[in-house]
């Protein structure tokens, strides 16, 4: 490529999200669907105790990789995110290693919250989605009704993020208030029956199952419940406020967000003696326990929790994915088409089409196998925190070092730098839980196959694009990604 083929002017989105909607980006991606379907596994692996105490600890772990985002958003206030920020420290391979594992984390749960949503009619209204059965995978029986669903989910979506952040932002927000209600009704709701004693609590951890391992093998799946709130930098460019703010906005979503997870799992435990629940094998436990403390009316609510939580990771996620290859399609590590903007409404219709087709796949080969995919992604958004923290890490400086002209505003602290290194570690040990063979959380077969899968896909991928990539001078290349942000503030 030569270098008249680079634009001279750099294509830039708008800035037309407010702080409430960013706030819900964060907190309706992190949330999504598992907060209603998944307590029963969650209770079968740790135990209530166990549970709550490895949400809390994982959020806070969250946090801890959070003050690396915060500073980082405030620096590099691009689209990208993790991807610019291991440009910025690292050079552009380990950008492109960055990026790449970080689309496919977030469209592997754009589609199965797509797959979530036809779970809902399943199991509501079987007879809507259960027509003209197609195949099974691993067990699963796939039904043509059921892809029709979730194909309508991922279009609608689709069409609402064309349409603009600011539309998709104010419908994220209202999602997430109506989601925060149901929980509320919910939790309160069983913690006040009659019929729901604390015994129903114990015992607090599964029979033969230590504490320790319990806890921990909830611990492992942070990166994943709590994925979104890093959602937040990749719309950092589009912010209609000083990204200063970004920080507190990913605090407050993390915290919520552990409320909603353990306001669940409690609602789950206390409905109904959850060692017998559990033990059923039940395809919803929570339905199940919530149907049988509140008859319809609490299906009802349950069933509009998981939609809203449904539709705030389906669009959290789209925004997420479309500005994650809008930003890479920019300083041209894939094609440049996907940084091209729709002509009215200014956003990245292409990669969003993009994301919209490659999801379109998913639901035909049925929710099992879909869930070895997204078990597989946590390495990557693991890999993504990991490099964001080193980033930050590598730009941090203690607080007694020399000032130098043009530093950002904070580099120089001993505190940020020693919880960055902190991050960095967390991120190392999620990934170690999920990779160490006996571990508690460790991946399967099927989702280590999936993953090397992606590992090649990907190396195949770079080598195609490395003569577009050379074509580019690193002033070119710090344009595109940086715009005019410095990239000089490591050591």
């Amino acid at each position: 490529m030569s270098t008249a083929e680079i634009p001279e002017t750099r294509t830039e989105l708008k800035r037309s999200l407010r702080p409430q909607w960013v706030w819900a980006i964060a907190l309706g991606s992190a949330i999504g669907w598992g907060a209603f379907v998944l307590p029963t596994d969650w209770l079968s692996t740790a135990g209530p105790l166990g549970t709550v105490i490895g949400l809390l600890l994982g959020g806070a772990l969250m946090c801890l990789i959070a003050v690396s985002y915060g500073f980082l958003i405030r620096t590099f206030p691009v689209s990208g995110g993790e991807y610019a920020y291991a440009y910025t420290a690292f050079g552009r391979l380990n950008a492109y290693i960055c990026g790449w594992f970080l689309t496919l984390g977030y469209m592997s749960i754009v589609a199965l919250n797509a797959s979530a949503f036809a779970l809902i009619f399943r199991r509501m209204v079987p007879w809507v989605v259960e027509w003209v059965p197609l195949w099974e995978v691993a067990g699963w029986q796939v039904y043509l009704g059921e892809v029709v669903v979730a194909s309508l989910a991922l279009l609608v979506f689709a069409v609402l993020n064309v349409r603009g952040a600011t539309l998709s932002g104010r419908m994220q927000f209202i999602f997430c208030l109506v989601m925060l209600g149901a929980v509320g009704f919910l939790l309160l709701g069983a913690l006040l029956h009659p019929g729901t004693p604390l015994s129903n609590l114990s015992p607090a951890f599964p029979e033969g199952t230590g504490a320790l391992p319990a806890v921990l093998a909830i611990v492992a799946i942070a990166p994943w419940a709590y994925v979104g709130f890093d959602n937040v930098p990749q719309a950092a460019e589009e912010f209609d406020f000083a990204p200063s703010r970004a920080f507190g906005l990913i605090i407050m979503a993390i915290l919520v967000a552990a409320g909603i997870y353990v306001a669940m799992v409690l609602t789950t435990a206390v409905a109904f003696p959850w060692p017998e629940l559990v033990g059923g094998a039940p395809a919803w436990g929570t339905a199940d326990a919530v149907s049988a403390l509140f008859g319809n009316l609490g299906l009802l609510v349950l069933a509009l929790g998981l939609c809203m939580g449904v539709f705030t990771g389906l669009n959290g996620f789209y925004v997420s994915a479309s500005r994650l290859l809008f930003a890479m399609g920019r300083a041209h590590t894939i094609p440049p088409a996907f940084a091209r903007l729709h002509k009215d409404t200014g956003t990245p219709a292409l990669a969003i089409w993009f994301v919209t087709a490659a999801c379109l796949i998913a639901p035909w080969f049925g929710r099992e196998a879909l869930v070895w995919v997204v078990d597989m992604s946590s390495v990557g958004v693991t890999i993504a925190y990991t490099y964001t923290c080193l980033a930050a890490f590598r730009m941090f400086r203690w607080s007694d070092s020399p000032a130098r002209p043009g530093d950002p505003e904070g580099v120089r602290s001993t505190f940020k730098k020693v919880m960055s290194g902190l991050g960095t570690a967390t991120g190392v040990g999620f990934f170690l839980l999920l990779m160490t063979p006996g571990s508690p959380a460790q991946l399967g077969a099927p989702s280590l196959v999936a993953l090397a899968v992606w590992v090649v896909l990907g190396a195949v991928f770079y080598l195609m694009h490395r003569s577009a990539q050379e074509g580019l001078t690193d002033a070119e290349m710090d344009r595109m990604v940086l715009g005019e942000h410095r990239r000089d503030t490591a050591d």
